[in-house]
């Protein structure tokens, strides 16, 4: 029965990413990891369910700037520290598809970029200071070194 138990809950998936906003709100997470998927990120897509976004993570603070170059939907940018602490919000981004599109940057270096719906981030008290929650991030926010 042991056995029995212990291959179940080997065999369960991990939990799907997800943030947690301060209203409480959670955010369903599509992870641009690798090079590739930070180049694509939310491109050619027409729409971005309510409870979605797409998280950018980095390996160390930089000033990250984005642009919206063949994104087709407004998006709010939130740039985030290394603890998840928001940094910066740049509010109702609008589609580019002429060329050069501009850039945002943010106020200060970040290790994270969330995307989000535009609106999102004023109607879910996502503002400099706020502090999100991350569950099946690996390795973010990044744990301080113990003492």
């Amino acid at each position: 029965m042991l056995t029995l138990v212990l291959a179940l809950a080997a065999a369960v998936a991990p939990a799907p990413p997800v943030c947690t906003v301060p209203d409480g709100t959670r955010v369903r997470l599509e992870l641009a990891l690798t090079d590739q998927e930070k180049a694509l990120g939310l491109m050619y897509r027409d729409s971005l369910p309510a409870d979605a976004g797409m998280l950018f993570v980095f390996d160390a603070d930089s000033p990250l700037a984005f642009w919206m170059k063949n994104t087709f939907i407004p998006l709010d940018l939130v740039w985030l520290d290394k603890e998840g602490r928001v940094v910066d919000v740049r509010a109702d981004v609008p589609p580019c598809r002429a060329d050069p599109c501009p850039s945002y940057d943010p106020a200060r270096p970040a290790r994270t970029v969330l995307e989000v719906n535009a609106g999102f981030a004023a109607a879910h008290g996502v503002k400099p200071g706020a502090v999100l929650r991350f569950e099946g991030v690996a390795g973010y926010p990044v744990a301080e070194p113990k003492r």
